[in-house]
């Protein structure tokens, strides 16, 4: 009789311990993944680590490519294209002209988005129950850093999106360091646009003038609050250097009144990859290793007319 009485109550304990363990809060399954103030200061929270994603910004797309997570990327804008691989990932339209019905045929468990996409998008997305992250191409390259480490949490990439970040703040650091003296570098204008629509360059507090000065060397555009400038001022400045994307490199040489630069009779017009600099990303390290490269020669800058 006592060893039956032993036996119901160990048998009562371990019904009782079974129903409130079943009853008890889930230590894994309901631990949150991921929470996050987004770039459009919202509230953002993810259950669990999304396993297919969207990219609807190229400098989003580069970086799961480099943290190692491209296999979770189900869909990508049409202006993802870089790296190479992404030619095979399925578009799911523009920044400005989403095509919803594919985007929505993919399935995604989380849409990625930088600052292009309207907030109407946005809502529209959410609308169909998937939820929507905003990470701003940052207007510096510092701040690149932290999109690695947030898409590397995003991912499941933490180490490696971390390991990156540290790499890229160094290769920063190291060029600010070995940047000669601002009265020793030479004045570079970038070529943004020309032509009968007007004459325009990047001005100051931009990421290209970020590029330049990283680079070792002055923008030309510098004292500008807006990307339109004279020609007037242009031909002022008469700088050392002129970039200009490689699609355009010719017409712009070629072109009155423009000839009539030094730099252009001198044949220091130089042609750049217009994803390196035209838009915050990983290839803007590119276009400061080929600046610094073509301010090499021995020949020096002149000063700026005053």
């Amino acid at each position: 009789m006592r060893e039956t009485i032993k036996f119901l109550t160990v048998l009562l304990l371990g019904a009782f311990l079974c129903v409130t363990a079943c009853h008890s809060p889930k230590t894994t399954s309901q631990e949150t993944f991921f929470t996050w103030e987004d770039s459009y200061n919202r509230h953002i929270q993810l259950d669990t680590a999304p396993q297919r994603i969207v990219s609807i910004s190229p400098a989003i797309t580069e970086v799961m490519f480099l943290v190692g997570a491209q296999d979770k990327l189900v869909g990508i804008s049409d202006f993802c294209k870089y790296p190479p691989e992404t030619e095979k990932i399925t578009k799911v339209g523009g920044m400005h002209n989403i095509n919803f019905e594919v985007l929505l045929s993919l399935h995604p468990d989380v849409v990625l988005i930088g600052s292009m996409i309207s907030q109407k998008d946005v809502d529209a997305i959410e609308k169909m129950g998937i939820p929507v992250i905003c990470i701003v191409e940052e207007s510096s390259l510092d701040g690149m850093a932290e999109m690695m480490e947030v898409v590397g949490k995003i991912t499941q990439c933490e180490e490696k999106g971390r390991a990156e970040a540290a790499k890229w703040k160094d290769k920063i650091t190291e060029r600010r360091a070995n940047a000669p003296a601002p009265e020793n570098r030479k004045c570079i204008y970038y070529v943004v646009g020309f032509g009968d629509g007007g004459d325009f360059t990047a001005p100051k507090n931009t990421h290209i003038e970020e590029i330049i000065e990283l680079a070792g060397a002055r923008n030309a555009g510098d004292s500008l609050t807006g990307w339109n400038i004279s020609r007037e001022y242009l031909f002022k400045i008469n700088p050392d250097i002129i970039l200009v994307r490689n699609e355009d490199k010719e017409a712009f040489q070629s072109r009155y009144p423009y000839t009539l630069l030094d730099a252009v009779k001198e044949g220091r017009v130089y042609g750049i990859e217009s994803g390196w600099i035209d838009v915050v990303s990983l290839r803007n390290m590119n276009a400061v290793d080929y600046i610094a490269e073509i301010c090499k020669p021995t020949w020096t800058p002149k000063a700026t007319k005053e």
